[in-house]
């Protein structure tokens, strides 16, 4: 549904708990630009009535008592791919973060927040930005931290130890001849053995093989 800027932003509201949902619709209906349009206290109560009433924006616990906020909002995502889902929970749940990001919500807010926080969060929903709470912006940052080592380590498990040991001594710009003296090889061997590990990596020069080991902090493995 497309919504003029002028008309209020109407919010579904998600949370198993009444005095919650009591709070966050008094907040909204004494504040300019809100009107609540609907309650829900469960997973199936929610998906139902974001299908029926299409809300701009829909603010939805994590953790409910038939099931997951997360799975609700992939489950409404996918019924309405232009949906906004606003995640607000007690806990900075580094799984559920993640989960959030990946089934497509717009937010995800401590109910810790503000109600200024939490307005500004509905109102950059609505308009299609995101926001996230700085405490789950640490979470997730950590969880892709871990998944990019995890990656990286997957991408250099080809490598033996000596094509580890050349690359990293590349990447800290040594050259054949300097790589030659600290693995106690030629300068024809090492050159020979830098052309192979380029074609392996499928790089043309081996400045783009140190950059490549510069990205994934390549260290020089022991001897």
């Amino acid at each position: 549904m497309n919504r003029s800027p002028s008309d209020p932003i109407r919010v579904l509201i998600v949370d198993d708990h009444a005095v919650v949902r009591i709070g966050l619709r008094s907040l909204l209906s004494h504040t300019a630009g809100f009107r609540v349009v609907g309650e829900a206290a469960s997973v199936g109560e929610g998906v139902q009535l974001s299908a029926q009433l299409r809300p701009d924006v829909v603010l939805m616990d994590v953790r409910l008592p038939d099931g997951s906020g997360v799975d609700a909002c992939r489950r409404i995502k996918q019924e309405q791919p232009d949906a906004r889902v606003v995640m607000l929970t007690s806990y900075s749940d580094e799984e559920a973060i993640v989960g959030a990001v990946m089934a497509g919500a717009s937010g995800y807010l401590l109910k810790q927040a503000d109600g200024e926080r939490l307005t500004q969060a509905i109102r950059d929903a609505a308009s299609g930005a995101s926001t996230l709470d700085p405490k789950a912006t640490g979470a997730l940052l950590n969880q892709f931290r871990q998944l990019s080592a995890r990656q990286a380590e997957a991408e250099l498990a080809g490598l033996t130890d000596r094509e580890r040991r050349m690359l990293a001594l590349i990447a800290e710009g040594y050259t054949n001849r300097a790589i030659g003296e600290v693995l106690h090889l030629s300068e024809k061997t090492v050159r020979n053995h830098v052309s192979q590990l380029l074609r392996k990596l499928g790089f043309q020069r081996r400045s783009q093989a140190a950059a490549w080991a510069g990205e994934r902090r390549l260290e020089l493995p022991p001897e």
